[in-house]
């Protein structure tokens, strides 16, 4: 308590002492009661001045300070501005929110052009001199980022099976991943993926390994057809997140292809997948497996950088044959013919 803060109070008529014949101030037990409920209630956000019916009611004689009608019509009072203080805020904040979201999304492309190691591509008025922040680019990886090792945690899995587990995706459909059909199938399996205007794990980027979930599944895209192309009859995401989180994701990102929610993280424990905490949740580390005809062909782990990683299969892909009896076809499921390196 600052002498300057307790004149301030004797000046409003909330603090008033005895005056001594030689001119000090002497201030009752109850002047000091009486500061000690400025203090607390300025403290919860009420002006000086709002603090008046409480010491009123102490100078009355209360014990304390809001056992008189006036106090507890002062608290209703400070509630109800709060109430609507906190109205005014949410409704900035939700605005906010929405222009995020919005600038978040004019800055997917409508098709594989801009930036050639993520896919994104920034919209003129991005790049133009503007008072409003621009969010990140959704798909950009920051450098340094940490590379995991190979602990070898997948070493185990070439030459197994896949589960007879029937997941949900994306596009509403249940996939059964003991049931992928014939010809070869790319399950790429992550951690988590952000969304635009919502934060991920404290410290996320220092975890060796988690960051870059939505530039994978942005490679994956640009690099579909060309996937396809050589063989893949089909391609997969994976993580633990809910399908209606998934969906959000596939809509922003316009992904031709399905992402499986395993909530459960059921393929972990049904092929003891590598995984690891951060936030409180047990969540995948980033692989790929190929599997054909039900069988994990190959595995890619540990997967770095992720934005490089579609590449990086589909090279795989280039060097193999086909499956026997099968042909390599384009989105449309239109036979192709595509010429192999030299082995």
């Amino acid at each position: 308590m600052t002498v300057r803060a307790l004149r301030y109070y004797e000046a409003a008529g909330l603090v008033v002492p005895r005056r001594l014949t030689n001119g000090y101030r002497d201030y009752a037990p109850t002047a000091l009661r009486q500061v000690e409920e400025i203090r607390t209630l300025t403290g919860l956000g009420l002006s000086v001045e709002d603090t008046r019916p409480f010491v009123e009611c102490l100078a009355s004689g209360h014990d304390l300070g809001d056992e008189c009608p006036a106090s507890l019509a002062a608290y209703r009072r400070s509630i109800r501005d709060l109430s609507e203080r906190i109205r005014l805020l949410t409704e900035r904040r939700d605005t906010l929110a929405a222009h995020l979201e919005a600038s978040s999304r004019r800055l997917i492309p409508d098709a594989p052009e801009g930036n050639a190691r993520t896919g994104i591509s920034v919209s003129p008025e991005v790049s133009a001199p503007s008072p409003v922040p621009v969010p990140a680019d959704p798909a950009w990886l920051p450098p340094g980022l940490p590379r995991p090792p190979d602990d070898g945690g997948a070493a185990h899995l070439p030459g197994g099976r896949l589960p007879d587990l029937v997941l949900p995706a994306t596009d509403g459909r249940a996939v059964g991943l003991g049931a992928l059909g014939p010809g070869r199938t790319v399950l790429y399996v992550y951690p988590l993926s952000g969304r635009p205007g919502t934060d991920l794990p404290d410290g996320w980027d220092t975890i060796p390994g988690a960051r870059g979930c939505t530039a994978e599944a942005c490679a994956f895209r640009n690099h579909y057809d060309d996937l396809r192309a050589v063989g893949a009859a089909r391609v997969y995401g994976l993580s633990s997140q809910p399908r209606e989180y998934q969906r959000e994701l596939a809509e922003r990102l316009r992904l031709p292809f399905a992402i499986l929610s395993d909530t459960g993280l059921a393929l972990r424990e049904a092929l003891d997948l590598p995984a690891f905490t951060a936030g409180g949740r047990t969540l995948y580390r980033r692989l790929t497996m190929i599997v054909n005809r039900g069988e994990i062909e190959h595995v890619f782990y540990p997967v770095f950088p992720p934005d490089q990683h579609a590449a990086e299969v589909l090279d795989w892909l280039r060097l193999q044959d086909p499956p026997q009896g099968e042909t390599a076809h384009d989105r449309e499921g239109h036979p192709l013919s595509v010429p192999r390196p030299p082995r």
